[in-house]
């Protein structure tokens, strides 16, 4: 009988405890803290990493877009090794003191113009992140997410921009005024014959300023509250603080 009554009694422990511990593990399933450890919460951080993504594009785009966005910025872009050899012998020549400037001018006019196409581009990679990619950038290194849309889209934005770089760089006169700077270098006794192709080194150096920019908007989004300008960002970022 006593036995009866100690089983019946810890039976009775038990379930309750069992019962206590069910609720507790829904409680926390329904919490914030719980989703998070759960994993009920990968559609935010899904959505607050291509926000600050987004985010990043928009304020990159629209600094380098702008009138001497390149030019007058840290990322403006100069002359390739090559170039640089032809405009050194031009300068003693008449009419091409100014060679250089005027180059430089163009490529970077070039870029300002294809900046503005790059948004839907980067929006559209962007789009394309999966919730456990998402996951890994946000426990990542500082630059995860940058580096994620780097490697994710950086050949197809190539792509897309080269036509619209060679575009920009015919709107400014850019490929005519090398190809007549060739052709004079070429001229020269004593000279190598040189091709260096202008739209691929301002294609690359176009794209090199606008993850530059996206990843320094990341950084600080990571480290500073401040910067997390929307609730899901806060909510998002919150977790890694």
């Amino acid at each position: 009988m006593r036995t009866f009554i100690l089983f019946l009694g810890l039976s009775i422990i038990s379930f309750s405890a069992d019962a206590q511990i069910g609720k507790f593990l829904d409680k926390v399933n329904k919490s914030e803290l719980g989703k998070k450890i759960l994993g009920g919460d990968e559609l935010d951080i899904s959505g607050g990493l291509k926000e600050a993504l987004q985010v990043g594009v928009e304020e990159a785009v629209n600094r380098l877009s702008a009138e001497d966005g390149y030019l007058e910025s840290p990322y403006k872009i100069i002359l390739p090794e090559e170039a640089r050899k032809v405009v050194d012998k031009l300068k003693k020549v008449p009419g091409f003191s100014d060679v250089e400037r005027n180059l430089v001018e163009k490529m970077n006019a070039a870029a300002e113009s294809a900046a503005k196409k790059a948004t839907p581009i980067f929006t559209d990679a962007i789009t394309s992140m999966s919730f456990e990619d998402a996951r890994k950038i946000l426990f990542g290194k500082e630059d995860a997410a940058t580096r994620y849309l780097d490697a994710s889209s950086r050949q197809k934005l190539y792509e897309a921009f080269l036509p619209v770089i060679q575009d920009a760089l015919d709107k400014v006169n850019a490929l005519t005024y090398w190809k007549s700077i060739v052709e004079k270098y070429n001229s020269l006794p004593f000279t190598s014959a040189v091709n260096s192709e202008l739209d691929n080194h301002v294609n690359n150096k176009a794209l090199d300023g606008l993850f530059s920019l996206i990843e320094k908007k990341e950084q600080r989004i990571r480290i500073d509250v401040s910067e997390r300008t929307s609730p899901l960002l806060k909510d998002v970022f919150a977790q890694i603080d």
